[in-house]
């Protein structure tokens, strides 16, 4: 068991239980890049690997309510079958390099779409906030089940081929559906809903002989402690957090999709993530010198007794 591989599961679980994603657009090309594995075999070996990590992370939610079961029954629907056929169809494309390439382009487009969705839905929830309309909860959300199932087979397909989007794309589909759902909810669903999705897309390179369980292994003894971390801290922490945390993941995975340097990968969101930070300590030091002032205010008014 290589330890090095372990770590590198282990922050790849936190991030995917603290955001819902990023397991696929990060340690594949970890796998590949940094420890010289096949693609293939990598893709099959994140897939299980996700498909045992994921299941913890969502426990966690599930136990804090903020998992939609509706949204997740349908669209595990559309997901399912759909990935399995996008394995079937990996083995049929063969070397169509150019196909995965595609794919993984409009991902990244997608994801960066999602990305600035994220930031217009903060700027959105804070002034529905601010006029006493807050973000919906995950139950109180009416399901649209025909545009759900099908948008769920278009992630399953994408995962099939190429094991990336089992929680950046759906991460993406959910908020165009539904754009009031609340940041904890979006992550929670999105994990539950991914678990029977990579186990079918696992299952489908396993049946062609693809999958490695040493790497599997290795990569689940660090990312399950991992996920279940990152998930406790998603499911508790304030919904501004966990928007800047997808953020700053939805970024990384895009411009690694776009085959940016590494140096860029880590150095664009991790300005982001500073320049929100920044953004929401200003806000912050700006509600508690309004609430200081009301209450001198209140204090300057309030009748003298006697």
């Amino acid at each position: 068991m290589d330890p090095v591989l372990a770590l590198a599961g282990f922050g790849v679980g936190v991030v995917v239980g603290l955001t819902g994603m990023g397991g696929g657009a990060l340690m594949t090309p970890i796998l590949v890049l940094a420890f010289g594995v096949p693609p293939l075999a990598a893709v099959s070996s994140d897939l299980a690997a996700s498909a045992v990590m994921k299941p913890f992370g969502g426990f966690v939610h599930a136990r804090h309510g903020t998992v939609n079961w509706s949204l997740v029954r349908w669209l595990c629907l559309g997901s399912v079958p759909a990935a399995f056929l996008g394995v079937l169809l990996t083995r049929l494309l063969g070397q169509a390099h150019e196909v995965q390439k595609a794919v993984q382009l409009a991902l990244a487009v997608a994801l960066v779409l999602a990305a600035v969705g994220l930031v217009v839905k903060a700027y959105v929830g804070s002034r529905r906030a601010g006029a006493g309309r807050p973000e919906a909860s995950a139950r109180s959300i009416v399901v649209r089940p025909l545009p759900t199932a099908l948008l769920g087979a278009t992630g399953g397909l994408v995962v099939g081929l190429t094991s990336v989007g089992s929680g950046s794309l759906i991460i993406v589909v959910l908020l165009a559906l539904y754009p009031s759902l609340r940041a904890n909810d979006l992550v929670g669903t999105d994990l539950v809903q991914a678990i029977p999705m990579v186990a079918a897309a696992a299952l489908g390179h396993a049946f062609f002989g693809d999958l490695r369980l040493d790497l599997a292994a290795a990569v689940l003894i660090g990312s399950v402690p991992g996920v279940i971390l990152g998930s406790r801290l998603s499911s508790r922490a304030p919904g501004g957090f966990v928007r800047a945390a997808l953020i700053v993941v939805l970024l990384a995975s895009a411009l690694k999709l776009f085959g940016v340097a590494n140096a860029y990968v880590i150095g664009v969101p991790a300005a982001v993530a500073l320049v929100a930070v920044a953004i929401a300590a200003r806000r912050r030091i700006g509600e508690r010198h309004r609430a200081a002032s009301g209450d001198v205010v209140r204090r300057e008014e309030a009748p003298i007794p006697g």
